[in-house]
């Protein structure tokens, strides 16, 4: 399981509401950074998609976007 994990949000994103509550049901801490802030545009230069949110992202890889599935984080992460 990574060690370190960001979601990427915007304001008023019913999805990313989404995402928080699955995150929450997984015991899976990420740190919240707004799509519109530096960290952001920092990270979409070094190619992290950010056209679908919410993005999840471990620090290498994109884990899940838009409508995260519980099951599939499960899946992926081993949990």
């Amino acid at each position: 399981m990574p060690d370190h994990l960001l979601l990427i949000t915007a304001p008023d994103c019913h999805l990313c509401g989404h995402a928080r509550s699955v995150l929450g049901a997984l015991s899976l801490p990420a740190r919240e950074v707004d799509v519109q802030s530096a960290e952001a545009e920092a990270l979409a230069a070094r190619g992290v998609p950010l056209a679908f949110l919410p993005v999840l992202w471990d620090g290498e890889r994109v884990l899940a976007y838009g409508r995260l599935s519980e099951k599939k984080l499960r899946r992926d992460l081993g949990l």
